[in-house]
C-alpha cells in the first residue's frame, strides 16, 4: 500500500510509524472514538501494516463514513481475535471540537511546563491537532510527545 504521507501522521509520530505502525497514531485513535470502538494494542499489533494504513486513511467524517470505518475495523478485529470488538460511548460535544475553552486536562499539562496557549492559538488547530494535544495531557500517556507536540503545532 504504501501510501502513507507526512499530512497523515504528525512528525512527534515518526519513531513508531516508521516501524510499520507499531503503535496507534492519533489519526486513529481519533476515528476510533468518532466510530464508539475501543482497539486495543494488542489487537492493533496483530493487523498487517497494509490493514494498519488502511485503518489510517480510510474517511471517517460523515454517518456513511463512520459507519464504514467501524464495519471494517470490526472485521479486522474479529479476523484475528474472534471477537467483536469493545464498543465505547461517541461523545456529543468532544473537548477538542469546543473551541471557546482550553480544556482542563490541557491546561493542567501546560502548567507542568510553565507554558500557556490563548483561544486563538486553540482555534487555529485542527480539530486533529486539538484531539491529539488533549489525548497526550491526559494521565499515563508518554508523556515525551507533549512537548514535541506543541513545538510541531508552533505553540511553544
Amino acid at each position: 500500500m504504501n501510501t502513507l504521507t507526512a499530512e497523515t501522521f504528525f512528525a512527534f509520530e515518526a519513531d513508531f510509524v516508521e516501524d510499520n505502525v507499531r503503535c496507534i497514531p492519533m489519526i486513529v485513535r481519533f476515528k476510533l472514538d468518532s466510530c464508539g470502538i475501543k482497539l486495543k494494542l494488542k489487537e492493533w499489533s496483530h493487523m498487517t501494516a497494509a490493514e494498519r494504513e488502511q485503518l489510517a486513511l480510510l474517511p471517517c467524517h460523515t454517518a456513511d463514513e463512520i459507519g464504514h470505518y467501524k464495519n471494517t475495523l470490526l472485521a479486522f478485529i474479529r479476523k484475528y481475535t474472534g471477537e467483536s470488538g469493545t464498543e465505547i460511548p461517541v461523545m456529543i460535544n468532544p473537548p477538542w471540537a469546543i473551541t471557546d475553552e482550553i480544556p482542563y486536562p490541557l491546561q493542567e499539562k501546560l502548567k507542568e511546563f510553565n507554558w500557556a496557549i490563548s483561544i486563538r492559538q486553540w482555534l487555529q488547530l485542527s480539530e486533529l491537532q486539538r484531539f491529539a494535544l488533549l489525548k497526550l495531557s491526559y494521565p499515563g500517556h508518554e508523556n515525551r510527545n507533549f512537548p514535541l507536540a506543541m513545538r510541531e503545532f508552533n505553540l511553544c
